[in-house]
């Protein structure tokens, strides 16, 4: 058995090798060629699963550590008897963390609730921070994580999740967070989800977030409308709109859900999928973190966002060399 692992997944290192031919491969080498005899892989977002990648392999399984699988043709797969596995919940907390200390960045008054953290006022709005709303839409792993750290804050409330029958009205918020899949067709589809129709409707000035899916919010709407916003996911990403760049309140290179727990959870799924799969036994993902520890102090993600307006080039370069948190 021969099975593909892109070499940035970590905690898998050596883990199959007694059991199949496996081989870790960078993002842009998941080609045709290279997966024709490859029965199961384990990829990221880059790697995109389709006819052009898949077709005349022997590929049965796909396993994706990351929440979302819409780099994953799931209608080719489904046709092709390929089992396609993702990761739901696996960086959440991450996620959390990050939207956390961007409104830490961006919002007077709100603080690490960590009381060995120290309070910093900061800017933004005139208000006082429990005087502001927020505006969740999605209410999954993410997005529930969301919810109790701004209610923990302080902050007002509101959800809209359609499907899980939560109808409230965002664009009355002061500030509003993305936290969906991305999708483009059905009863409810998110791609530009965040237009200028929406951004029409939100209170001038209000705070947008997107670090779900690059695409789920309209970036040339944000600069039309002229709303402040924060991205870590981007459309087109690696190959970012600088000008979007530019007017970024903060911008980050698709790490909001980069941390080691994250990661070890997602590894822990893929391995586990794929066990149960091929019937080997159950193996575990490797104990020592394959990465040292990140940048967790005080103001770490304005340095990102300072780090990738100095280097919008360096977008994938920047991701891949990121030390998890």
């Amino acid at each position: 058995m021969q099975v593909l692992i892109d070499k940035y997944v970590p905690f898998l290192q050596g883990v199959l090798d007694r059991y199949a031919d496996v081989r870790y491969l960078e993002p842009e080498q998941f080609t045709a060629n290279a997966v024709r005899d490859a029965d199961a892989m384990i990829i990221r977002t880059r790697t995109r699963c389709n006819a052009d990648l898949l077709k005349g392999s022997k590929v049965q399984f796909i396993a994706t550590a990351t929440i979302g699988t819409d780099h994953i043709d799931l209608d080719y797969c489904h046709a092709h008897g390929i089992k396609v596995v993702s990761c739901p919940g696996c960086n959440s907390k991450a996620v959390c963390d990050y939207v956390e200390e961007a409104l830490i960045e961006t919002v007077p008054g709100i603080h690490p609730l960590d009381p060995d953290q120290p309070v910093r006022l900061l800017r933004s709005f005139e208000r006082r921070y429990d005087q502001l709303s927020i505006g969740i839409v999605g209410l999954g792993h993410v997005g529930m994580r969301v919810y109790k750290m701004a209610r923990d804050h302080g902050l007002r409330v509101v959800v809209s999740d359609p499907p899980l029958g939560f109808m409230g009205d965002v664009t009355e918020c002061d500030i509003i967070t993305f936290h969906t899949p991305l999708t483009h067709d059905g009863e409810y589809p998110t791609w530009h989800l965040c237009d200028e129709k929406f951004l029409s409707r939100c209170k001038p000035g209000a705070l947008i977030i997107n670090a779900a899916r690059g695409g789920i919010v309209d970036e040339q709407a944000l600069l039309k409308r002229g709303n402040p916003f924060i991205i870590d996911t981007w459309e087109g990403e690696p190959n970012i709109h600088r000008d979007v760049l530019e007017h970024a309140m903060l911008a980050s290179y698709h790490i909001a859900g980069y941390s080691i727990g994250g990661k070890r959870n997602a590894s822990r799924q893929c391995l586990k999928a794929l066990c149960e799969h091929f019937g080997l036994p159950k193996l575990k993902v490797k104990k020592e973190p394959e990465v040292g520890r990140g940048d967790k102090e005080s103001g770490w993600i304005r340095r990102i966002s300072d780090q990738l307006k100095a280097q919008p080039e360096a977008f994938e370069q920047l991701r891949q060399e990121y030390r998890l948190r």
